[in-house]
């Protein structure tokens, strides 16, 4: 989610100091920064002809096992759970820790600001649908977790597609978990704490892991590059597991769920797979397209090249689509893109004008205007409209090169970059030396 998060760390400590003086409760109500105060705040419903049911599951209970989010097309429900967009406390411990700031009272503010919201979902609903649906694998970004991108993951499943967000566990999400079993003496004491999220099992105990900053004097690109090969080696192993679940084969979940996955025996049309990401795990993408021949395509958006080894490009033979925020790049990430250009597989590019990295992730819906802008989680452009120009651009390349049954080709022309707030390519200028 974020690529370099200085700026915000920066903005971050400001709202912590601000938050601690007497002017900060009032100015919080009158600015409307949260569902409390305003009506107009919240993750936008998908617009497909499906309503969408979502699901976590968890298969080992170690870090080494496999942990998504998924998106599916569902019954229809007038009434039924969405699940909380921060799924418990330890998450907001983990902005917080990502942030750099205090989180007792980053508990308090992020809670404030964020704690009402709702996944647009529903919890465990029953799968439907008429037809095999094209999968795909999403990678969130760096400090980022498997539910902050709903509106592009519900949206996708809400036109058919089944979507496995995974939680990675390289320590660049700003928190996750895993469990371990129960030593013989923690059986016999009984004192455990609750753990935040149910296992099925009593025996297991809860642990976190939260984001690993760099210290002083390593390598950006060794530690991204080690941890981008493990997030596309955990996007395969997602993958893996949604070929035994159409195969019939017993689900083992780690945590409580009432989702039935055997309706899902059949359901995936897996022969049209893709990779979407954003950030770093638009690299992830990038990585994943390299060592894993079954997703046929992939959309990176506003990708960051960093954590990528460039030897590694000729090796990649599908598609991809290039999503670009106006305000994100510069010559040398797009130079690396450059990089992967074909002669003979189609690679293209567009960029929203007036949006912001964080135009990608949720948290773009979820804040008032003034602060949205402060903490660059808002461009100039209206969040909603750059969603809805993100979103039909990756469902029209997706039939293109899936080679869907489906009417996305209606949007063809955003591909070009063919709308009054998209450019087709990149506002940047490149010297000819740098490409």
């Amino acid at each position: 989610m974020f690529s370099n998060g200085g700026l915000l760390q920066l903005l971050g400590k400001r709202i912590y100091a601000w938050s601690r003086t007497d002017k900060s409760a009032s100015t919080l109500g009158l600015c409307a920064m949260g569902n409390q105060c305003s009506n107009n705040l919240g993750i936008p419903p998908a617009k497909g002809p499906y309503p969408v049911g979502c699901t976590d599951l968890m298969v080992d209970h170690t870090t080494k096992g496999t942990f998504f989010r998924l998106y599916y097309p569902c019954q229809q429900r007038e009434m039924g759970e969405r699940p909380d967009w921060i799924p418990c406390r330890e998450y907001f411990n983990g902005l917080a820790d990502f942030m750099k700031i205090n989180r007792a009272i980053s508990e308090k503010i992020f809670n404030y600001l964020f704690g009402s919201f709702k996944i647009p979902a529903h919890l465990d609903a029953p799968f439907k649908s008429n037809d095999r649906c094209p999968v795909v694998v999403f990678s969130h970004g760096l400090g980022a977790f498997r539910t902050l991108y709903s509106a592009v993951c519900a949206e996708m499943a809400s036109n058919g597609f089944i979507v496995a967000s995974v939680e990675h566990r390289d320590q660049s999400a700003s928190a996750t978990f895993s469990y371990r079993e129960m030593s013989d003496a923690e059986k016999a004491a009984g004192t455990l704490p609750k753990p935040s999220s149910l296992p099925a099992s009593d025996t297991l105990v809860e642990e976190w892991m939260y984001y690993r900053a760099l210290v002083h004097g390593e390598s950006e690109f060794e530690v991204r590059n080690k941890q981008v090969q493990q997030r596309a080696a955990e996007c395969i192993r997602a993958l893996d597991k949604l070929f035994e679940i159409n195969a019939g084969m017993q689900v083992d979940n780690v945590l409580k769920s009432q989702f039935d996955w055997t309706t899902l025996e059949n359901t995936m049309d897996l022969c049209r797979i893709a990779a979407v990401g954003h950030s770093f795990g638009g690299a992830t993408v990038i990585q994943s397209l390299c060592q894993e021949v079954r997703f046929k395509c992939g959309i990176a958006l506003d990708v960051w090249m960093t954590p990528l080894d460039e030897e590694i490009f000729p090796k990649v033979k599908q598609p991809i689509f290039f999503i670009n925020s106006e305000k994100f790049h510069w010559a040398g990430n797009i130079s690396q893109i450059k990089k992967l250009d074909s002669a003979g597989i189609q690679r293209k590019m567009i960029t929203i004008r007036g949006a912001v990295h964080q135009s990608f992730p949720d948290f773009t819906f979820l804040t008032g205007n003034w602060i949205g802008k402060m903490m660059k989680l808002k461009g100039e452009i209206d969040p909603a409209v750059a969603m809805d120009l993100s979103n039909r651009a990756s469902l029209a390349f997706l039939q293109r090169h899936l080679g869907l049954n489906k009417d996305f080709n209606q949007w063809d022309p955003l591909i070009e970059g063919k709308d009054e707030n998209l450019m087709p390519g990149t506002n940047i200028t490149l010297l000819q030396s740098s490409i």
